[in-house]
């Protein structure tokens, strides 16, 4: 979920000295809210918010590296495991950018192919530059799907197999898929819980899971699963979760139907069981500062901040999960 522009923020969100140094100390050891199945949660890079480098969507390599795309710097960045950043590519400026909701340029969802190769949204509001791009290992960023300049698509899944893209698009409320090879996109799914209240976000985070389409929608605070019928189309949205405020991005455990969702605005991830029951797993205390996204890697849960509304310290963290 991107930062909304500044307007649109406005409505928003001796005893003397052993008390110094106990406050000092406080102020020294950080405070931990995390909650099983989690623990351990650890900072391992922290990013220049001056520079735009604002934490969205993540995607994993086999060695454990974290992709990430940075929002507002408009480019896909990759930490290694031991912290250490290296942009990947960046996204050409547009003349006149007019994102939908947002007015600056971003660089939204990405995916990641089994060779390395990696997709990722991009969204301007120019007929130019928004929609599907790929990027190949040791190449350079080129645009594979053309998306109307209304739309702002977020959330992306690729379905190798089948060869497509999913994207969600949190302007118009609605998924979309894409052909891995590139092409014009088709409405996948235009289902009304999808949408968002008027100028909100609407559909955000989605993942492919069990033959099935799970999306967020940010607005309404509900994680839909929409199933993949047997001649591709999309079947009738069923409602997982409620009241999940400021849903934005999630991932599964293993072959489960138990997740761990990034709530953006309160600055939480939560843990949701099977039957959508779920707890506080994380919160700002732990380190989190407006989370974006989640990607689980067998015992280790990645959760990227972009702090678009604290304002402060994007990072990545990690924390050991205890099945």
């Amino acid at each position: 979920m991107p930062r909304p522009p500044r307007h649109r923020l406005a409505g928003l969100l001796g005893t003397a000295s052993a008390a110094s140094v106990a406050l000092a100390l406080l102020a020294a050891t950080p405070a931990v809210a995390v909650s099983p199945p989690l623990s351990d949660p650890r900072i391992i890079a922290h990013f220049d918010l001056a520079q735009g480098q604002t934490p969205e969507n993540i995607a994993l390599e086999p060695d454990g590296s974290a992709d990430l795309t940075f929002a507002f710097a408009r480019q896909v960045g990759r930490v290694d495991p031991a912290g250490h950043l290296a942009i990947l590519a960046t996204l050409p400026a547009p003349d006149h950018p007019n994102t939908p909701l947002i007015t600056a340029p971003i660089v939204t969802g990405i995916a990641r192919a089994h060779d390395g190769t990696l997709y990722f949204a991009y969204a301007t509001g120019t007929a130019d530059l928004t929609g599907i791009w790929r990027l190949c290992p040791g190449g350079t960023p080129e645009r594979i799907s053309a998306f109307p300049v209304d739309s702002l698509p977020n959330g992306l899944a690729l379905d190798e197999r089948a060869g497509l893209l999913y994207s969600a698009d949190s302007a118009l409320g609605l998924v979309r898929t894409v052909p891995v090879a590139g092409g014009d996109p088709a409405v996948w799914s235009d289902d009304a819980l999808l949408k968002p209240a008027p100028g909100g976000f609407g559909a955000n985070g989605l993942k492919l899971h069990h033959h099935a389409v799970w999306v967020g929608n940010t607005d309404t605070g509900t994680l839909l699963r929409i199933p993949i019928e047997h001649d591709g189309a999309a079947g009738t949205p069923q409602v997982r979760a409620t009241g999940l405020t400021g849903l934005d991005d999630f991932g599964f455990i293993g072959r489960s139907d138990r997740l761990i969702a990034a709530l953006n605005t309160p600055s939480e991830a939560v843990y949701l069981d099977e039957h959508g029951n779920r707890r506080t797993v994380l919160t700002s205390q732990d380190g989190l500062s407006n989370p974006t996204s989640v990607a689980v890697r067998g015992d280790t849960v990645y959760v990227p901040s972009a702090a678009f509304f604290t304002q402060t310290d994007p990072n990545l963290l990690l924390a050991t999960l205890h099945r």
